[in-house]
């Protein structure tokens, strides 16, 4: 069933956020296992977690209604599985850039 203008939004911030979680709490409870006994390291588990829910909420939310305006001016409606797709790929474009900033650093 297609969405609603003012749901796409919605979708895209969701399948965005629970994406950014299936990557990020597994980093940030592999960072706590790794670094449990360092005296500061410990604390960058909660950083990467933080990241995790804060980055998708603040930057996803623009993304999200900038593609649902998009959408809404085209005159499209927007499937779940495209808003999967949109979601998701904000999701691995966060992931790669995060990356390449990292081995750039090195």
């Amino acid at each position: 069933m297609p969405k609603r203008p003012r749901e796409m939004w919605y979708g895209v911030f969701l399948w965005a956020l629970v994406s950014s979680l299936f990557f990020h709490v597994p980093a940030g409870l592999l960072a706590l296992f790794t670094l449990r006994h360092h005296k500061y390291g410990r604390f960058m588990s909660v950083g990467i977690l933080l990241m995790g829910i804060v980055g998708p909420i603040t930057a996803g939310i623009l993304t999200s209604a900038a593609i649902a305006g998009v959408y809404r001016a085209a005159g499209k409606d927007m499937i779940p599985f495209e808003a999967l797709t949109l979601g998701t790929g904000q999701t691995f474009c966060v992931v790669v850039v995060s990356f390449l900033r990292i081995l750039a650093t090195l």
